[in-house]
């Protein structure tokens, strides 16, 4: 009898986006890398999940002694310690993602030159194993929303749909500097400079109103600027979703998840050569 179960592999060739049905057929190692990378944060740490918490409060308590109190930058009528811990619940899951996902193949370089599966499951194991930060950070906000009597109006439904814009901007960036990092280890030593560059781009320790009306198109451009301001005014029913904001980053977000998913299929192929 014939086997038929042979399976040929072959190198990608030209610009292809995405093979759903052989990502799917590798689930079960998406769900175990997934898993190794919470455990490997976790299980020898003494605060354990603690660390999800404390990173971002005290960060959070640092800008507001410095930028709330010091510097007096606005807040637009909101306590300065919620206004910014709500953009840091997302920014700090972005920045999570951002690294891990950065050095992500240059890590498993032994794994990718011994085996063949899609190198898309690395950087998506990252992206999906710092759920877990974004939820703790989430619970501590709805703490920080009952310390301070604020109760959410029915904007609060829009959340999921920023936590999905803001994944999809994590994995369309993650997938083009992991891709490059593999080839430029310069990326990897620029990360911490990238990260908090990125970071002063967007509104976590200073509000919108504070951009010139006449820039604030080219501010839009920036993807998480439409992710921060509509995942606080989702929370904060004082503030108002700036739809006309974040309309431009829905649009870059998309392109970049597209531009991602091209560069880093046309790249696998070299990915176990030079890793």
């Amino acid at each position: 009898m014939e086997n038929n179960d042979t399976v040929t592999i072959k190198p990608t060739s030209g610009w292809k986006a995405l093979n759903f049905r052989e990502l799917w057929r590798y689930k079960d190692l998406l769900y175990f890398l997934t898993l190794r990378s919470i455990k490997a944060k976790y299980a020898q740490s003494v605060l354990g999940v603690g660390w999800a918490i404390i990173q971002p409060l005290v960060l959070t308590l640092v800008f507001t002694v410095i930028f709330g109190n010091l510097a007096k930058i606005g807040s637009d009528g909101i306590p300065y310690l919620l206004f910014s811990f709500t953009a840091m619940v997302p920014w700090n899951y972005f920045q999570n993602i951002l690294t891990e996902s950065t050095g992500s193949l240059i890590s498993n370089r032994e794994m990718i030159s011994k085996v063949y599966f899609p190198r898309l499951v690395l950087p998506l194991s990252a992206i999906f194993s710092k759920m877990i930060d974004f939820g703790i950070g989430f619970l501590v906000l709805i703490g920080l929303l009952f310390y301070y009597q604020v109760v959410p109006d029915v904007e609060f439904i829009y959340i999921p749909f920023f936590l999905l814009l803001l994944i999809i901007t994590s994995i369309g960036i993650g997938l083009i500097l992991s891709a490059m990092a593999v080839q430029f280890r310069d990326i990897n030593y620029a990360m911490s400079f990238m990260v908090r560059l990125i970071m002063y781009s967007a509104p976590v320790v200073y509000p919108l109103s504070l951009i010139p009306d006449h820039y604030k198109f080219v501010y839009a451009l920036n993807p998480l600027v439409a992710v921060i301001e509509g995942f606080r005014a989702s929370v904060i029913p004082t503030a108002v979703i700036p739809w006309t904001i974040i309309y431009p980053g829905i649009l870059v977000s998309i392109c970049l998840l597209i531009m991602g998913l091209f560069y880093f299929r046309k790249m696998e192929k070299h990915f176990a050569d030079i890793a």
